[in-house]
């Protein structure tokens, strides 16, 4: 049994028109790799270290792998463009404990 993995965004918006197409698209290209969200833009209470700077994100994959052939597909590479021209953004992935 493969440990899932969760991609963690941490996700600033300053450009709102400009984010829209990353918008429209990012979800057909986790979809095509087995993701799925599990927050999607929950604001973080900060409880011990720094607060989050913006909405938070988290997507799960199956596995590592699953979730690194997302992040490097050419569909998401197409896309990935509008979201860091328009946000900052802290992105993380952590593989989890298989349940």
């Amino acid at each position: 049994m493969t440990n899932p993995a969760y991609f963690i965004f941490d996700v600033k918006v300053h450009d709102y028109d400009a984010i829209k197409p990353y918008v429209e698209k990012v979800a057909e290209t986790y979809k095509a790799f087995g993701g799925k969200p599990i927050v999607q833009g929950s604001s973080a209470e900060c409880l011990e270290g720094s607060s989050p700077e913006g909405r938070m994100f988290i997507l799960q994959f199956e596995s590592i792998e699953k979730a690194q052939a997302w992040y490097a597909s050419p569909e998401y590479q197409a896309i990935i463009g509008y979201r860091l021209a328009a946000s900052d953004a802290n992105a993380y992935l952590v593989e989890g404990i298989a349940g």
